[in-house]
Order: structure tokens, then C-alpha cells, then sequence
């Protein structure tokens, strides 16, 4: 039984805890087996972490994020010295229709895209304080938690948050994508890549655009990714005994990625989908659903939120 969420404190709002069906068994194959999972309280950030929160960490910290450093050569060994220079991943559509299966037709690395820069060099967040921010990886994640005092979520705790207290339901806050012909987040409308109605385009708006979920929590479901602390495996690992799993952390470093690939990079667990998922392609903006990123590349569509937990 999952407990109806507090008032907010600061920003944030209690999620009283409780036992809820994780994962989905109907759509992709690594969001099963759905599974019992009790999940301690804590506090969760209302919205994700903006623009201007993230200015203020860099402002009094000095920090410099990995896409505005060049990579280490000892660490990417045989990639060519262009590849190094400061850089992220952005969204850039294909001129014609597309392969699904080839994901690079849609993705370039773009010298000089980073937070500040989300689309590149000319591009700029002076209008964008209230949007969330991108392009971080998980060690700059790490970093503004250290500064700020909190933590990321597991992903279940994330995935609890999620569902507002919706036992089993398709979305975020119910059983239909559009009740009533409303848009309840920042998804691909139309044919993913070619034809977009979305009213943000191919791009985040600001938080808080869309009702909160049954806990007060905005865009948990489209806008952006988010990271959570989990390693990622393809699927979720389920003890054969009868009770539910408590306060689980999924995966192990060692098995979050192939080791057949040369340089693998471990990865980490992301929710929530993107203002890119849409029905034709990524049909990922629901709380069961789940992704690997790894953990040294920022891209155009990740953020994070943070938590904080009841001391032991």
C-alpha cells in the first residue's frame, strides 16, 4: 500500500514510502519482471534540477563539466584527437525518413555543446533559467549533489515517486496518454524524426509546464531523462523468495555493460523519457520504463532531480 504524499518543504515533497509493482511485463523486454518492491520515505525535488540551479553550483564552485573539458586520451584508447576536443550529444533531424534501428542518423557530437550551450556553439539558456538542465554527466551530477547536500534516487524510489500513488498504471497519472485531449508532458508529437506538433519543438519547456502527478511531482514522465543511482542491467534481477524486495539498489558495476566491447563505458539507469520519445518510436515517457546511458556522455535530453532520505 503506497501513502499519499506531504506538503512541500523547500522545494521538495515527502514521499511517505510503501509497497508498489515495479517494472511492466506489456512493453520493452529490460523493463521486466514486474515485481514487489518496498521503498523507504524520502524527500524528492518537486521539479528538476533548472538552469539557474545549476549556475549557482558553478558560480560558487568553479566547476567545469565534463563536456567543457577535452577527454583523456588514455581513456578513449584510438580515438582520433577530434573526438576529444569539449563536446556533448545533440539532437540534429534527418533531412529524409529514417531507419529506427540506426539511432546515429539522428545524434551528432557537437564541438562545444554543453549546459550553457544545449544546441551548440550560438546557442545559449539566457532564456532558459527555468528549463531543466542538460548535458551533465553522472560525475557532474555527483559533483552539484556533494555541493548541495542531497542524492540521487534509485530507480525504484524514482519509480515510486513516478506512479503519484497509481497502482499499475500505464502513465504517470493514469490509463490514457491524452485524457481528454489534454498533453500531460513534453513528448514527440507525430511521426518520430520527421514531423513534430509538439509546441516546444525538438526541445525542453520550461518545469512545470504540465500538471503535477498524485505526490506534487512535475514532468516525471517527457521533458528530460533523468539519472538515477542504479547500474544498469537488462532487466530486473528478482530474488526467488516470497517477499518483496526493500529499499533495493539494482545492478553491479562489473555487469552494467558488454565486456565484449572494446573501452565500454559501465552505464547507469534513466527515467522518464525525453521531449524526443514518441508512439512511433521510444514509447518510454512511462514510470515502468527504463534506460541505460553511460555514465561519461551528457547528452541534449538528460537531466536529473535530486532526494533526500530520513537519516537511519
Amino acid at each position: 500500500m503506497v501513502t499519499r504524499a506531504a506538503t512541500s518543504v523547500d522545494g521538495m515533497v515527502w514521499i511517505a514510502g510503501g509497497t508498489f509493482l515495479m517494472g511492466s511485463d506489456h512493453h520493452y523486454r529490460e523493463e521486466a519482471p514486474t515485481h514487489q518492491v518496498v521503498v523507504a520515505g524520502f524527500w524528492m525535488d518537486r521539479f528538476s534540477v533548472t538552469n539557474a540551479e545549476f549556475a549557482r553550483f558553478v558560480d560558487a564552485t568553479g566547476y567545469v563539466t565534463v563536456a567543457e573539458r577535452p577527454a583523456r586520451a588514455e581513456d578513449y584508447p584510438g580515438a582520433s584527437p577530434e573526438m576529444l576536443a569539449p563536446a556533448s550529444i545533440v539532437f540534429r533531424p534527418p533531412r529524409r525518413r529514417a531507419d529506427l534501428r540506426r539511432e546515429g542518423q539522428w545524434w551528432a557530437y557537437v564541438r562545444s555543446a554543453d549546459w550553457r550551450h544545449p544546441g551548440g556553439p550560438g546557442s545559449s539558456i539566457e532564456d532558459r533559467a527555468d528549463h531543466p538542465v542538460v548535458h551533465v554527466a553522472y560525475e557532474d551530477v555527483e559533483a552539484y549533489l556533494a555541493w548541495v547536500g542531497k542524492s540521487l534516487p534509485t530507480e525504484a524510489e524514482w519509480e515510486l515517486a513516478a506512479r503519484g500513488g497509481l497502482e499499475g498504471a500505464e502513465f504517470v497519472w493514469g490509463s490514457e496518454l491524452s485524457p481528454g485531449g489534454v498533453r500531460m508532458a513534453n513528448i514527440w508529437e507525430g511521426e518520430f524524426p520527421l514531423v513534430n506538433r509538439s509546441p516546444a519543438g525538438a526541445g525542453t519547456e520550461p518545469v512545470g509546464s504540465y500538471p503535477p502527478n498524485g505526490y506534487g511531482l512535475h514532468d516525471m514522465a517527457g521533458n528530460v531523462w533523468q539519472w538515477t543511482s542504479d547500474w544498469y542491467e537488462p532487466g530486473h534481477r528478482v530474488d526467488s523468495g516470497c517477499c518483496a524486495a526493500h529499499n533495493p539498489k539494482g545492478g553491479r558495476r562489473d555487469r552494467s555493460f558488454d565486456p565484449s566491447v572494446p573501452a565500454a563505458i559501465p552505464r547507469k539507469v534513466i527515467k522518464g523519457g525525453s521531449f524526443l520519445c514518441a508512439q512511433n518510436y521510444c514509447r518510454r515517457y512511462r514510470p515502468a520504463a527504463r534506460m541505460a546511458q553511460p555514465i561519461d556522455s551528457p547528452i541534449c535530453h538528460l537531466g536529473f532531480r535530486c532526494i533526500v532520505r530520513e537519516a537511519a
